[in-house]
């Protein structure tokens, strides 16, 4: 039988982009709309939140002493110890009406990005693709970019726009992540109940999708097929992520509840632990 927890009580607005960093055996994940990261660390139990500048929604790490996060206008070397923030490469950050989204390290160290309009317009958004200095666009017309991620092998990448609800994959190069043919459904989602957010994949090549609205994370096999199904106590799931072998990580959002539906689901913006039987398969470094 599975098992669920509360990982932080804390209820984020706009929980996302949960990034486990095993070098701290922390994990940091973002309030998107409060322009916060929080962080909890395992070896403690300690959990602490710092500000951010502008919105911020993802991250990887480049090094002992840095981490790249994925903000509203572009990507940001962060030093751990200051604090510090110093621009690596601008996106999109003469449109004010964009901000980050979903993102993930492909095991060439590439940085896959999305991009979304800040109240979700219509195709506002961009999927990039941002390696070793250079930001190339991939998928353009995008409404709500999630599902980054990619086979353990590094020849497949995945990816949504959840107001399609159609889980995407297409062919990559193993060196770079570049995409080498054009992307195929691999799983329609259509007409069933949630709508596909944040996804993972594990070292077996199994996908997990948080469904948002359906309070459930869904996995799925290497050739698309539905394997289980894990309920999780908040409605509006949004991504997980593995924090080791048999964990994973899974935050949540109340982002355009009413009053009365957060009472409904009081669990709601929390970040929970999911006890699953799998292998967990870690982000690499990113290189910029």
């Amino acid at each position: 039988m599975t098992e669920t927890s509360i990982l932080s009580d804390h209820r984020c607005t706009l929980g996302e982009g949960p990034f486990y960093c095993t070098r701290r055996n922390t994990l940091f994940w973002f309030d998107i709309l409060e322009k916060k990261r929080y962080q909890h660390d395992f070896a403690s139990g300690k959990q602490s939140v710092v500000d951010m500048p502008e919105m911020a929604s993802a991250m990887a790490v480049l090094d002992d002493e840095n981490d790249v996060i994925f903000t509203e206008t572009g990507l940001w070397k962060r030093n751990e110890k200051s604090g510090e923030l110093t621009s690596i490469a601008p996106i999109e950050a003469d449109n004010p009406l964009t901000r980050s989204n979903d993102a993930r390290v492909h095991s060439s160290g590439a940085f896959w990005l999305g991009t979304m309009g800040k109240k979700a317009q219509e195709k506002a958004g961009t999927i990039y693709h941002y390696y070793n200095g250079t930001l190339t666009k991939l998928y353009g017309d995008i409404t709500i970019p999630n599902a980054i991620c990619f086979s353990p092998d590094g020849n497949t990448a995945y990816y949504t726009d959840t107001v399609t609800d159609k889980l995407m994959k297409v062919s990559v190069e193993q060196s770079t992540g570049i995409p080498n043919a054009e992307p195929e459904i691999f799983v329609d989602h259509k007409d069933k109940e949630g709508g596909l957010d944040g996804g993972v994949v594990d070292a077996d090549g199994n996908i997990w999708i948080a469904l948002w609205g359906a309070g459930c994370v869904n996995c799925y096999s290497s050739d698309g097929q539905l394997k289980a199904t894990y309920e999780v106590d908040a409605k509006q799931l949004t991504c997980p992520v593995f924090i080791g072998d048999g964990r994973i990580a899974v935050t949540s959002a109340f982002e355009g509840m009413s009053e009365a539906d957060k009472a409904d689901d009081p669990n709601a913006g929390k970040t929970f632990v999911l006890d699953v039987s799998v292998p967990a398969k870690f982000e690499p470094l990113v290189r910029i």
